[in-house]
């Protein structure tokens, strides 16, 4: 089969489009026809091993996930024979941070990861970034405890995670007030924003407002910046560790003072978020941003473009099959 393949770490360059072995799969596993993925933070990081965390749980030297891609959505080929949640010719979607391996023509997953039938109406391209950054949302959302009535600033609202989690707290019934640069106000204003904050114009950390939560969503903002926009009881939650691995560290500390506090996010990986995400598409209050598609031959593009910062939503990799 035709993959993306990486043999080491390093910038967008170590990925080469070449042969590779197909799965097998194993008992309780499904072999997937990959037709879409994605490109994302994710996959940049254990690509470059950046932070260098990545290789104590990747390989220290050299990485032992070859063929990175953790998004997709493609065609069931075959199953196991433990298997009997899914049969063959099932259209299906999901996210797998465990083996990887969606940058490839076919990939391999456990019928009980993060799995769901597609959602109807959908074409794979569409549902392929339908579920890492939203997930990273949700966990988001649901470590903050964010309900109904609340009010929220979003920082980074166009980004996968960013544009799910406008998505996600407007479903919620939250006041949401998103902050992105000049060219994407609209669209996150589309997204469900009540109030939008222009980066490039004004600093959003003097906003006059007070929040029950502060999501950070591209990890580009810290506790310290973002403190004063807090209620006295807020709550900020990020989608990276900070910097020298301050958030975790702010989450086992910040909550001893009774005020002001940050909490981690733990991501949850299981049937039920992805049949989570497929109900909220169906029923309209869910659509994934896609910025850009590439052909796998060009995922080293689709790599370098996501390493900008500038992307929008999600950047999807489409992979033509020749038979």
């Amino acid at each position: 089969m035709k993959a993306a393949v990486r043999t080491r770490y390093g910038p967008p360059d170590v990925i080469r489009v070449s042969a590779a072995e197909k799965p097998t799969v194993k008992d309780d596993e499904l072999l997937v026809k990959v037709h879409a993925a994605t490109v994302n933070r994710t996959d940049c990081g254990l690509r470059a091993a950046k932070p260098f965390i990545w290789r104590f749980l990747m390989g220290l030297v050299r990485p032992r996930v070859t063929i990175l891609g953790n998004e997709f959505a493609g065609e069931v080929e075959a199953v196991g024979g433990g298997v009997t949640s899914f049969k063959v010719g099932d259209r299906v979607f999901g996210y797998n941070d465990g083996t990887f391996g969606a940058h490839a023509e076919y990939m391999s997953i456990p019928q009980d990861g993060t799995l769901a039938l597609m959602p109807a109406g959908l074409t794979y391209e569409e549902a392929a970034p339908s579920i890492e950054g939203s997930h990273y949302a949700l966990s988001l959302i649901r470590s903050a405890k964010v309900q109904a009535g609340h009010n929220v600033l979003v920082y980074g609202a166009s980004g996968a995670i960013g544009s799910a989690a406008v998505q996600l707290l407007r479903s919620l019934g939250v006041r949401v007030t998103a902050v992105c640069g000049t060219k994407n106000v609209e669209l996150v204003r589309g997204l469900g924003a009540d109030e939008v904050i222009d980066y490039t114009a004004e600093d959003f950390t003097k906003d006059e407002q007070r929040y029950d939560v502060v999501i950070d969503a591209v990890g580009k903002s810290t506790f310290g910046r973002c403190r004063r926009l807090l209620k006295p009881r807020g709550i900020y939650v990020a989608s990276d560790l900070g910097p020298f691995l301050q958030n975790p560290i702010l989450a086992l500390t910040t909550p001893l003072l009774r005020g002001k506090k940050v909490v981690f996010p733990l991501p949850t990986n299981d049937p039920a978020t992805a049949t989570y995400f497929k109900e909220l598409i169906e029923s309209g209050e869910f659509k994934p941003v896609i910025d850009r598609r590439y052909p796998l031959d060009e995922i080293v593009e689709a790599f370098r473009y996501v390493e900008t910062g500038q992307k929008t939503g999600n950047v999807v990799i489409i992979i033509e099959h020749s038979n």
